[in-house]
């Protein structure tokens, strides 16, 4: 390769399109399309799913997956077995790469100036923000203020160019850049949830994925702030009575509580949703659901005493719901009540959301003597409400931070594999191929 490019002209071979055929976007039409490309523009990694207690499996299914999945279950310090294209980061750097092009389009093309433009530059930053904060917290160390300085972030694609290769920034950096990004997003972005299209972010759907951010950063006041932003445009909740309980498809693609639609990438059996998944529920979950609480039969199935997810909120989608909704901004706002003191609040808006989801005349309002029993007991209904939404590896991260000294432990064949609080392996490994490609700095495992 280095014979073949030092006999060429740089400008020549760096101007030369590699194909007549190819065609630069030039409309706002064509950066729309870009952005409405749903088989690239709306997916989050599935390795924390496949890593999290949100499930179990047996020896017998665990040894029909692939390595990534046996080892990601295992929380094996080497997950791909020298496996590439690892969809949890390229698919995501591809995300990253749309947006960018739209970005630097909009701006060469001078489209960026009018009002469609102006919106499709807010849809663009949203996009790559929520791509980067997926790698972040996938492929680095919880942010913590007192490291983060130090602590690597990801490598901030910036441009759609190719010719050059970053490396990895502070994960101070990566915040910075995912945060500002957001925050320039809401000026740009209408203020009107979407009706069909959900891909397409507005003010909600921003302020929803920085109270996200923010709950996870630890930073409660300002994941509070957010969470109300979101809840003050849009606050609408399903009474679970009009859902059904026997549909293996309980929730529509458009159904009333969603803000945006993001689902996991669809490459590991294990976290396929269905009747028939090799996934099962634990019994130490299911036995969280007390009598006439409907979440257990609309989120489950049940066979024989044996409980596997249904489809979620992504409709008719197999893989796990992982985009904003709702339920979640009401979580995060009486959770940061609540440690924020504010007891009699926290529970009055869990309250709000719990009584859509007992049968009609039997909820009996929960009440809490303290902040501190007020909070666990949010937290549980977090662990109730949004299981198997792609959150919970995170939660396990940010949790042991505060002190919550949560284990994960499973048995396989007779051996019991452990995860101990705040182990390096709660950070992914930067796939092995781009390592070799672009020999930025491995994670330590």
């Amino acid at each position: 390769m280095a014979a073949v490019l030092s006999s060429c002209k740089k400008s020549n071979f760096l101007d030369a399109k590699p194909s007549s055929s190819i065609v630069e976007p030039q409309s706002i039409t064509d950066f729309q399309e870009l952005l409405d490309n749903t088989t690239v523009l709306t997916y989050n990694g599935g390795l924390p799913q496949l890593s999290c207690d949100d499930y179990e499996t047996t020896y017998a299914n665990w040894q029909t997956v692939s390595n990534t999945e046996r080892n990601a279950y295992t929380w094996a310090k080497d997950i791909y077995a020298g496996g590439g294209n690892i969809a949890d980061w390229d698919a995501l750097y591809s995300e990253v790469l749309y947006c960018n092009i739209v970005l630097d389009r909009l701006n060469q093309t001078g489209l960026v100036n009018t009002t469609q433009g102006q919106y499709l530059k807010g849809w663009a930053l949203f996009d790559r923000s929520f791509a980067f904060y997926d790698l972040a917290r996938n492929f680095c160390n919880t942010y913590d203020k007192s490291t983060a300085n130090t602590d690597l972030g990801i490598p901030l694609r910036l441009s759609s160019g190719i010719n050059y290769i970053d490396q990895r920034s502070t994960l101070q950096a990566t915040y910075n850049q995912l945060l500002g990004d957001l925050a320039t997003s809401i000026n740009l972005l209408p203020a009107d949830r979407p009706s069909q299209n959900l891909n397409r972010p507005c003010k909600i759907a921003a302020y929803a994925l920085l109270a996200r951010i923010y709950l996870d950063m630890r930073q409660y006041s300002d994941a509070e702030n957010n969470a109300d932003q979101s809840l003050q445009l849009y606050n609408t909740l399903i009474d679970y009575n009009t859902v059904s309980k026997t549909s293996t498809t309980p929730f529509s693609k458009t159904n009333n509580e969603l803000i945006l639609t993001k689902a996991e990438i669809g490459s590991y059996a294990l976290t396929i949703n269905s009747t028939t998944s090799q996934a099962t529920i634990p019994d130490s979950i299911i036995n969280l659901y007390r009598p006439n609480d409907l979440r257990l039969a609309v989120y489950f199935s049940n066979t024989a005493g044996t409980y596997r997810k249904k489809r979620g909120y992504f409709g008719v989608g197999l893989y796990p719901f992982m985009g904003l909704a709702t339920d979640e901004m009401y979580l995060i706002k009486a959770e940061c009540l609540a440690r924020a003191g504010a007891t009699a609040q926290a529970m009055s808006l869990l309250n709000q959301l719990l009584v859509n989801r007992y049968v009609s005349g039997t909820f009996t309002p929960v009440t809490a003597s303290s902040s501190a029993q007020a909070l666990s007991i949010i937290l549980t209904e977090r662990r109730k409400e949004l299981i198997w939404r792609g959150l919970r590896w995170q939660d396990l991260k940010r949790l042991n931070k505060e002190g919550a000294n949560i284990t994960l432990t499973r048995t396989l064949n007779g051996v019991t594999y452990t995860l101990p609080p705040n182990d390096p392996r709660y950070v992914m490994p930067i796939p092995d191929d781009e390592i070799a490609l672009s020999g930025i700095q491995q994670n330590n495992r």
